[in-house]
């Protein structure tokens, strides 16, 4: 019979300033070996029960608690958490969060080193972790240079490091592309195998499937539902659509586009006779030597461009998902567009005009992944007004109200959550007006309640007459909203499709 390693008794608990509980009543047993999915809406409690049992609350996170919490016999409030750190992992939402080095090496022993282990056993803890999770062609970099996907393999590898026999994981795929989803499920299926205990709060749910055995539903700070892998593999479409939650699978077309099996050679480009044409789009991170001046980038400069789009025409008022993997140029696409990268060349023609260098920005409008780059003022309300050319209270308070926020209107932008956050800055995008709309990943991190807001909002985005480009690797929003998907590889247009 399993041992119980994580049991939180009748707790309730309130963050410090907060209005209301983040947790209700919750009672919750996890066996060893067990590995347990959270599910539920944004400020259901997930995360809060994630540092019930890594002991950030009540240790870091201060608030009003009542109730107990023991890990592995620990009464968790009664333990240092540097008592902790050999016992239990976290691998949180963004990497970066957690990083204490500059390289990867570094990164990977920083917690033995910081626990006083001896460097022999710290140099065999290395050399096991580096093969069990197939890393060494990440060995020697710098955490600075990686996708998405090889900083959360970092992560991982630091926190295995440690042995710990609990992992939490807090949202881990949602900054990854297909492929590296797919790794992060390997890494997750070989410290199963080992007998880790593992507890995951996550939005997507596909990748989780057959990798869980018991799945916990929230809502409101106390735990609603509960379910075996097996039933809950059982719930239809319209059930996990009732409860808010993202679908348990991906459909067969867009399994296929985000893995990068759609033969480009095969895919006929949409016909677009009145579009936003974009033309001799050349760009490179690695700067061309000059004396007096700077030299452009060309078609010429062939592989060593990091972006090549000689011409591409995007039909107005319509919703384009641009997909590809982590690094592939999405990103630097997009930058490119709005005129952020200055060396980029380029030309954006709308109804006959052109618009180069930094005249692009005045078509276009874009909203970053870390959208903490983009706030500047004290308020919601006075950063949406920044964007607009000429200032409507009335206007402004009705694209707040679109996006839930208008509660929010006089809260300082930064003393928001990421998913409300990033509602802001899209509002802002909608105030710009702007003809040519960017967003990178705008449904990051997103419940499925709030990525169909998103989905929606760009659709009548478009049908106002913007066209909106979104970067994106959720194959929900591609699905609900998207009118084509233009694919990324190496900085070139792969393929540029109609979606059926």
């Amino acid at each position: 019979m399993m041992q119980t390693v994580v049991e939180i008794r009748n707790v309730t608990h309130r963050y410090k300033g907060a209005g209301e509980d983040s947790l209700t009543g919750v009672s919750l047993t996890v066996k060893e070996g067990e590995t347990l999915l959270l599910c539920g809406a944004s400020g259901s409690g997930k995360t809060s029960v994630i540092r019930l049992v890594n002991g950030l609350i009540p240790h870091y996170y201060k608030g009003k608690m009542t109730g107990e919490v023991f890990v592995e016999g620990q009464e968790v409030a009664k333990t240092e958490l540097h008592e902790l750190a050999g016992v239990v992992g976290t691998v949180f939402q963004n990497p970066r969060s957690q990083f204490f080095s500059v390289d990867t090496d570094g990164e990977i022993v920083f917690g033995p080193e910081n626990i006083g282990l001896d460097p022999g056993e710290i140099r065999l803890r290395k050399e096991m972790i580096v093969e069990q999770m197939g890393i060494e062609k990440l060995l020697g970099r710098s955490l600075f240079e990686l996708s998405g996907g090889e900083k959360q393999r970092i992560a991982c590898a630091s926190v295995a490091a440690l042995l710990p026999g609990i992992i939490l994981l807090d949202e881990p795929s949602s900054n990854l592309d297909w492929e590296a989803i797919e790794k992060l499920h390997e890494i997750i299926r070989e410290w199963k195998r080992q007998g880790k205990t593992i507890i995951i709060s996550e939005h997507r749910l596909w990748y989780l499937k057959d990798i869980v055995d018991r799945v916990i539903y929230m809502e409101g700070g106390h735990i609603e539902r509960e379910w075996t892998a097996e039933e809950f593999g059982r719930l239809s479409e319209a059930e996990t659509r009732a409860l808010q939650l993202r679908p348990t699978a991906v459909s067969e077309h867009f399994s296929a586009a985000f893995q990068d099996k759609v033969d480009s050679n095969n895919s006929v480009r949409p016909d677009v006779s009145d579009g936003i044409e974009l033309k001799d789009f050349y760009f490179s991170y690695v700067h061309k030597p000059y004396v007096l001046w700077k030299k452009k980038f060309s078609a010429a400069d062939g592989d060593a461009l990091s972006l090549c789009i000689p011409e591409l025409i995007l039909p107005k008022g319509k919703v384009i998902g641009v997909i590809g993997k982590n690094g592939t140029g999405k990103s630097t696409f997009l930058r490119c567009i709005c005129g952020l990268e200055k060396d980029c060349t380029g030309i954006i023609t709308v109804d006959g005009k052109e618009y180069k260098g930094k005249r692009r920005i005045g078509v276009s409008y874009m909203v970053m992944q870390d959208v903490n780059h983009q706030l500047f003022t004290d308020s919601v309300e006075s950063e949406v007004l920044l964007s607009m050319k000429e200032k409507d209270a009335e206007r402004c308070h009705e694209i707040l109200d679109s996006l839930g926020l208008l509660e929010y209107k006089d809260t300082h932008p930064m003393a928001l959550s990421g998913g409300q956050k990033q509602r802001v800055a899209i509002a802002s995008a909608v105030a710009a007006g702007a003809k040519l709309l960017l967003f990178d990943e705008p449904t990051s991190g997103l419940d499925h309640a709030h990525m169909k807001k998103v989905g929606e909002l760009l659709k009548q985005l478009a049908d106002s007459g913007s066209t909106v480009l979104v970067s994106t690797h959720d194959p929900e929003l591609l699905e609900q909203c998207c009118d084509y998907e233009l694919c990324i590889r190496k900085g070139r247009a792969a393929y540029f499709r109609t979606i059926a």
